[in-house]
């Protein structure tokens, strides 16, 4: 079963990149009227750049993260069985 959820789980992690992608450049579009600040560009302040890269992380984490729970809440529900760790470790 989890030879078939793999590729799954690929697919849709790839789908909530490009869904986190846009909901930062919508939400940086509402406080700047310019592209967000890239590692690519050549002149851009440093504290800016660090900025947005914290924001673009965090959305970027809190999306994956839910679709990634979601797909597997999902195949549960279809397949009867939980596709990883029941819960986590304790230390």
């Amino acid at each position: 079963m989890k030879a078939v959820f793999t590729p799954i789980s690929l697919v849709l992690g790839l789908v909530a990149g490009q869904i986190s992608k846009k909901i930062f450049d919508l939400l940086w579009g509402t406080v700047k009227d310019e592209e967000a600040p890239r590692p690519k560009h050549r002149e851009v302040q440093i504290a800016q750049l660090l900025l947005a890269l914290l924001i673009e992380g965090a959305i970027a984490r809190v999306v994956r993260g839910m679709v990634d729970h979601g797909s597997r809440r999902g195949w549960a529900r279809l397949t009867g069985a939980w596709p990883g760790e029941e819960r986590p470790e304790k230390e």
